[in-house]
């Protein structure tokens, strides 16, 4: 939780538990390489301490993603992203009270993602449920497990 990983085609990138967070895919189809972040909180502007963990919120998560994709040879003019989590995990959370912190997480994540000009072409998103994410960097699939859900391949 709160970090993020890149890699080649020989790699596969996985997050445990996504609930109330999200989980982001970005991919470069063409150089075969990719990163995932497991972020839980929109933005860094909450942050209140000197040391920002920059894996842990959705707006220098994905900065941090881009860049390190750059750094491997990435193009972002071929980046694609894929997102999932964001359940309602308590159902105290609602829209009103501003603790639906999932579908928060949700929202800062599409709106990074396009200021960064990266399309969003696959997501499994809200609901009530958690879910693990395992990211194939040699075709760019990412498998959705769930508890009593079947896999999804996305």
């Amino acid at each position: 939780m709160g970090e993020y990983q890149v890699g080649n085609e020989h790699d596969l990138l996985v997050t445990y538990g996504l609930g109330s967070c999200v989980g982001i895919t970005i991919f470069d189809p063409l150089k075969k390489i990719g990163g995932l972040a497991h972020v839980m909180l929109p933005s860094a502007k909450i942050s209140t301490g000197p040391n920002i963990k920059s894996g842990k919120y959705a707006d220098t998560a994905i900065r941090e993603l881009i860049s390190k994709l750059i750094a491997l040879g990435g193009d972002i003019i071929n980046f694609e992203a894929k997102i999932f989590g964001g359940a309602k995990m308590f159902s105290f959370q609602n829209e009103r009270s501003g603790m639906d912190i999932g579908n928060r997480n949700i929202t800062a994540v599409k709106e990074e993602l396009k200021k960064q000009r990266i399309p969003i072409i696959g997501k499994i998103i809200g609901e009530d449920y958690g879910r693990t994410i395992e990211f194939e960097l040699n075709s760019g699939k990412v498998k959705v497990i769930s508890i009593n859900k079947p896999i999804i391949i996305v």
